[in-house]
């Protein structure tokens, strides 16, 4: 008899179709940058290879580099091409995609520009084109407001016949001053509901996963809460350094760059109440919620509670890497955090007295995105004279490089005596959809067309992040700074494992 070979089943749900976006012209400032080519562009073009354009989508990029439709169609083809992101290039592929690209010289600090724009799209509709028109700021959100008055002013901000939305990237802004005053700026433009602030993270598929996981088994979601909890790490650790980001990052720094955005997300979606409904609303009030519930810190309590660290010259996988200091662009003396850890309390009924611990670096020793949920041990150690040391179960939830969920728990080992051993059950999305499904972008740039903000942050919400994150951020010009560098590259600063030991929480996952 010949075996029978099954195929996963869940691989055939990889293969689903894909919503279709709507109509529309996406119109792209900062065309010829650098976010463009790597990710937008070849975002777009794994979504038409998807079938999810709607047949009335075209681009125009906005760029103050000089160039002819055909040039950006080339550029944009070489970008497709070298991305990692781009999925099944082909070249009769690209022929059909590119024809859907079109380019536009201008500067965005020029008021006049925003009439020959309108001009070029009225052009456009009347020989076609869709009516809807989505706005992509693909440049920081800080230096965004000549781009919005500019629209508001030609009155490209709404339309009669068709919607208007516009996409920000972050930051929103670097504090809570300057994120009130963008918002206003933005809001006297566009409504709240036609805004759509870009966060990468979230659009990344075990992101999503998060609240599925925590609301759609029964098996977890009961002993998510402080009875059963000790503490959750949250962690996005890198092996790159600035790389040719110097000016940015030396204004920006490890804590705004990731944790006033990326981490302080991670940490809503797993500690959030569950939605009355997965709508855009309903999910960013819950997340509102958790950050309202953070008592923002004082100067001993940013003293005690957080931890802020800059890389020294060292070694990545058998390399030698300078330090901070040593980058090209970066001040000889900066005083720039590369790593920044801190300790949140959560004041309400589900998380009282539970620590979240988050952590960020550049130059770790490895690319590691994860949330770590660790569970409280069991109250009686029954088996503690049995074994060489029962551990407390925990529940990993791997962002990247490896996309999936392990639970760690305790059985048996074979043999005559009851020994334990820690034991490890794996979900990979990879292993069981037998791919990793649609890269952020993607997804976002397609939410983004359909009109569902779910993924995106709300005004609120932005406000309330830098309630948490400015009184640290002016805390830390109060008290002593380190003495940077004070960890090589290739390690992490050893007072992360002190910020840890406040609680006597020691079991963490070393970066190593």
């Amino acid at each position: 008899m010949s075996a029978i070979i099954q195929a996963n089943p869940l691989e055939k749900l990889s293969q689903e179709r894909l919503p279709t976006g709507d109509s529309c012209v996406l119109i792209i400032f900062g065309a010829s940058g650098d976010l463009t080519k790597r990710k937008l562009i070849p975002g777009l073009y794994n979504l038409a290879c998807e079938g999810c354009m709607n047949p009335q989508f075209e681009v125009l990029g906005i760029g103050r580099t000089p160039m002819s439709s055909e040039e950006f169609r080339k550029k944009s083809g070489e970008a497709a091409v070298k991305s990692k992101d781009t999925r099944d290039f082909s070249e009769s592929g690209w022929k059909d995609f590119e024809a859907r690209l079109h380019y536009m010289v201008g500067d965005i600090n020029d008021s006049h520009f925003y009439a020959q724009l309108r001009v070029r799209l009225e052009a456009m509709e009347k020989n076609g084109s869709s009516p809807n028109h989505l706005f992509y700021v693909s440049t920081p959100a800080s230096v965004a407001g000549p781009i919005i008055e500019g629209l508001g002013a030609v009155g490209l901000n709404r339309r009669d016949e068709g919607w208007t939305r516009i996409v920000l990237e972050k930051p929103f802004g670097r504090d809570l001053e300057s994120a009130n005053v963008l918002n206003d700026m933005v809001h006297a433009v566009f409504d709240e509901k036609a805004v759509y602030r870009i966060d990468h993270y979230l659009g990344k598929e075990t992101v999503q996963n998060i609240l599925v996981f925590r609301f759609s088994n029964s098996l977890f979601e009961p002993v998510w809460n402080r009875n059963y909890i000790d503490y959750v790490e949250i962690t996005a650790a890198e092996t790159v350094g600035v790389e040719n980001r110097a000016a940015f990052y030396e204004e920006t720094g490890a804590l705004r760059d990731m944790v006033a955005n990326h981490l302080l997300q991670l940490l809503a979606l797993t500690a959030m109440e569950p939605p009355i409904a997965f709508d855009a609303d309903s999910v960013r009030e819950q997340k509102v919620q958790i950050f309202r519930s953070i008592r923002p810190m004082g100067v001993e309590d940013v003293a005690r509670f957080t931890v802020r660290g800059q890389y020294g010259a060292g070694v990545i996988n058998g390399k030698p890497v300078p330090g901070y200091r040593q980058e090209p662009g970066v001040n000889p003396n900066s005083a720039t955090e590369t790593y920044a850890a801190v300790r949140f309390h959560i004041e309400n009924w589900r998380w009282a007295g539970v620590p979240f611990y988050i952590r960020t670096g550049k130059r770790l020793a490895r690319n590691l995105t994860e949330i770590r949920v660790h569970l409280k041990p069991t109250p009686q150690a029954l088996f503690a004279n049995t074994s060489s040391g029962i551990d407390p179960n925990v529940i990993t939830i791997s962002i990247q490089p490896d996309e999936g969920i392990s639970i760690a728990f305790d059985a048996k080992r074979p043999g005559t005596q009851v020994r334990t051993v820690t034991v490890q059950a794996n979900f990979s999305y990879q292993a069981s959809f037998g791919s990793k499904g649609p890269v952020a972008y993607e997804t976002l740039l397609l939410d983004s067309m359909r009109g569902d903000a779910t993924l995106f942050t709300r005004r609120d919400e932005v406000e309330a992040e830098w309630r948490i994150i400015t009184p640290i951020e002016e805390a830390w010009t109060q008290l002593p700074a380190p003495e940077f560098p004070n960890y090589a590259a290739g390690s992490e600063p050893t007072s992360w494992h002190e910020l840890l030991a406040i609680s006597g929480n020691t079991a963490e996952r070393a970066i190593g």
